[in-house]
């Protein structure tokens, strides 16, 4: 009598090497675990961990290692912890880049874009020239959009639809708003959107929402019937959320970055599901919103075989028209600025 047991009787996949920089912050300290038990790649998806940051956190990134090694993950073949970026951009499947130069007291706008564009226009070339064709790249470090085109700029071989940049906390912050306002959960709450950029211009929009009340969907103005709150406390409290965590807790968001990030590339690799598109700052060129090609501008998008596509044909009112302008022109204004540094670093 022959007795197999199931689960083993599948020849396991090839391992997927997965790069997260930045990666003894605190953003990464939040997001490894959820990546190496499973939750974002699947559970029978070996992953070839890699750990990268710059030459003074090498103790702390030590002491990371040493955590991931004792949480025992069967799903972990290797952890590699570097300061080298040609040993981090090796044959990479997925390159998670939330490591990027903080904002601090003092420090102009303009400073903070320079300060990243040498750090992106370096890791971009390290892709380029170490990764797989097929990467997919998501920028996290701020400013990420414009983070995110200057990654992809420097990395020419690379095609551009491979690369995005994180609006999913800002999504699931506007779902979660909508949620506790209607008292239902963040699940009964579909198909918002963050148009632009990853800043407090960003515009959430609900007029395409639904919401699942008695079991049955409608939509959120509909639910709710107060356009003063959707068009003025809901848009600037999603907005203006990262200051206010950072506020109170006295450090910027962390567990629902990392849950955000496990979310945005989870559907980049199993897709989104029928009937339900998410926010992702993507490359703009082709898109029918009227927003000018060549911005790193978050869209609505469906995603299927890792591929991602505009959400067509939603309808725009004047309200939205605006805002999605605005933002618009702040990431225009952005890449120039950091175009400029972009020659000349």
């Amino acid at each position: 009598m022959l007795i197999r047991l199931v689960s083993n009787s599948q020849p396991q996949s090839e391992p997927i090497r997965v790069l997260v920089t930045g990666a003894a912050g605190q953003i990464a300290y939040s997001l490894l675990y959820s990546i190496g038990n499973g939750s974002v790649f699947g559970k029978d998806q070996p992953i070839i961990l890699v750990l990268l940051d710059i030459t003074p956190m090498m103790d702390v990134l030590d002491g990371v290692l040493m955590e991931l090694q004792d949480c025992a993950l069967p799903l972990l073949k290797d952890v590699i912890a570097t300061d080298k970026e040609e040993v981090a951009f090796k044959d990479l499947d997925v390159a998670i880049l939330v490591g990027s130069m903080p904002r601090r007291e003092g420090m102009e706008r303009k400073d903070l874009l320079k300060a990243n564009v040498k750090i992106f226009k370096s890791q971009g070339a390290a892709l380029d020239k170490y990764a797989k064709k097929s990467v997919k790249v998501i920028v996290v470090g701020n400013p990420a959009n414009t983070n995110c085109l200057t990654a992809s700029k420097s990395a020419p071989s690379i095609p551009k639809e491979n690369f995005s940049c994180l609006t999913r906390l800002d999504h699931n912050r506007a779902k979660a708003q909508i949620a506790l306002k209607l008292g239902v959960t963040a699940n009964d709450v579909k198909n918002v959107i963050i148009w632009g950029n990853h800043s407090s211009t960003q515009y959430p929009d609900v007029n395409h929402a639904k919401v699942k009340l008695q079991g049955k969907e409608v939509g959120v103005y509909e639910a709710l019937k107060d356009d003063s709150w959707l068009k003025g406390e809901f848009v600037t409290t999603v907005q203006q959320r990262g200051a206010a965590v950072i506020k109170a807790r006295k450090l910027s968001s962390a567990m629902s970055a990392a849950k955000a990030i496990c979310d945005h590339v989870r559907d980049i690799w199993f897709g989104t599901p029928e009937g339900e598109f998410v926010s992702m700052g993507v490359i703009s060129d082709g898109n029918s919103y009227g927003v000018p090609d060549d911005l790193l501008y978050s869209f609505p998008v469906v995603i299927k075989n890792k591929t991602w596509k505009f959400v067509e044909g939603l309808p725009i009112n004047d309200f939205s028209r605006e805002k999605m302008d605005l933002t618009a022109k702040e990431l225009t204004e952005e890449k120039e600025t950091a175009f400029e540094f972009l020659s000349s670093a």
